[in-house]
């Protein structure tokens, strides 16, 4: 029988050995087997759930990802092994990994407008801002417990305060907005009724003569930074403590059936002045280090100490957002007016050229941020109604969730399992049961 060319390229075959860091029972027979090298990473899928299930009659497929030193396998192993000048001849070592892709998607939760901002941080619940003024607290899909009212204007940005506290203690969270100001909500996430319980900030700021644009907590939880469209940077005394006198009370009248309450408000501690446009984003990265983009093209790095910024980059393009994360804590990934989500190493001196430059969205990136205990994975949100999620060590996305039916202007990674994420389409999105490391 003549042998045609699919079956002679089928027919080509390399040793292999699977290996994994995985627990038993994902754990393959350490012996090597040959295989087609035409098989793509499902082929290696399928072929790794068939030698499991040898083993385990009880054994339910799995999806999985595959490397071969140290990057993924994102075409046919032939086409991959020939890109990267890999012999054939010796016994082929592949790592594979439980695949990072939602395996669920939870109801949306709805909004009565767009919803501008996310928060992931605590496991406890999400914080949202809404273009309808409210802060938003969410337990689960569709469970909200608290609103957060005051604000005149849209909310812009969302942060909390100290995420990690111990359940039972309230909570502190902070909201910017359009209406020039920001302001501190004490919630206890512990306690939730049956309707959404309204919430009266107990602090607020004002020292911005335009939109708060965007904001981001100290890691120590005692002060906040944000950024206007009057392109500065203020800084915050977020707790009671040390107030130096900068906080005035502020009688509220008596609402209904609720208590009268005091609430302060509170000036500037300083201002971190350079930037020439709006500025778009903030991250407070350490104690007295924090981060910033900007719609005039730049990225900064500044001490909080002295007010001066130690990093200047320009990258070309209006920066939307920007997030530091990754390896040691020390990658900056940002996004803006194009499409192209770019990742930087600022510890390599004398280059601003991004190391890694992802290209799969078709419209401007509102969203990037890092998951918060890997190296490599970070989710990224788009104009174009998608979000993806991204390994550094693969140039195209692990998953892109469709879930939006218009913009998405947020995200975040939630419980390091879900990526939670905002739109123009009023929904709360959470895709779960996403199996990073």
């Amino acid at each position: 029988m003549d042998v045609d060319g699919d079956a002679e390229e089928a027919s080509r075959r390399v040793q292999v050995r699977f290996v994994t860091k995985l627990k038993p029972p994902y754990k393959a027979p350490p012996a090597s087997i040959a295989i087609p090298t035409n098989l793509t990473r499902f082929g290696l899928s399928a072929l790794v759930n068939n030698l499991l299930k040898a083993g385990n009659a009880d054994w339910k497929n799995e999806a999985f990802d595959f490397l071969i030193d140290g990057e993924l396998v994102r075409m046919s192993l032939e086409e991959f092994l020939i890109a990267k000048g890999i012999s054939a001849e010796k016994i082929l070592e592949i790592e594979y990994n439980k695949a990072v892709a939602p395996r669920k998607e939870e109801e949306p939760s709805l909004h009565d407008d767009w919803v501008s901002a996310v928060d992931g941080s605590s496991p406890r619940f999400i914080l949202t801002g809404c273009y309808d003024g409210l802060g938003r607290i969410w337990k689960a899909a569709g469970l909200c417990t608290h609103l957060l009212e005051g604000h005149t204007g849209a909310i812009t940005s969302v942060c909390i305060l100290n995420p990690k506290v111990e359940s039972g203690i309230e909570q502190v969270v902070a909201t910017a907005s359009k209406d020039m100001t920001l302001r501190l909500f004490k919630v206890n996430t512990e306690k939730s009724r049956g309707r959404p319980k309204k919430v009266q900030a107990f602090k607020s700021f004002r020292g911005h003569n335009a939109s708060v644009q965007c904001i981001a907590a100290a890691p120590s939880g005692d002060r906040i930074c944000s950024g206007s469209w009057d392109s500065r940077i203020n800084l915050w005394q977020a707790n009671d403590f040390d107030s130096g006198g900068d906080f005035v009370s502020i009688k509220k009248r008596k609402k209904d059936t609720e208590d009268e309450e005091s609430k302060s408000e509170g000036e500037a501690i300083s201002t971190l002045v350079g930037h020439t446009q709006c500025v778009s984003s903030v991250v407070w990265a350490e104690h007295e280090t924090l981060y910033s983009s900007s719609w005039d093209h730049s990225i900064r790095r500044w001490d909080v100490e002295t007010g001066k910024d130690s990093m200047n980059m320009y990258c070309g393009k209006v920066i939307n957002c920007l997030d530091v994360g990754g390896e040691s804590s020390s990658l900056i990934a940002a996004g803006g007016s194009d499409p192209i989500l770019r990742i930087w190493d600022p510890r390599k001196p004398g280059t601003l050229a991004p190391i890694f430059q992802f290209s799969s969205h078709t419209s401007w990136i509102s969203g990037c941020k890092w998951h918060d205990k890997s190296w490599y994975h970070l989710v990224s949100a788009s104009y174009d109604g998608k979000v993806m999620l991204w390994d550094l060590r693969t140039a195209w996305p692990l998953a892109v969730i469709n879930t939006h039916g218009d913009k998405v202007l947020c995200a975040d990674w939630w419980k390091s399992d879900c990526v939670i994420s905002g739109g123009a389409d009023s929904k709360l999105c959470i895709a779960s049961e996403i199996s990073v490391m």
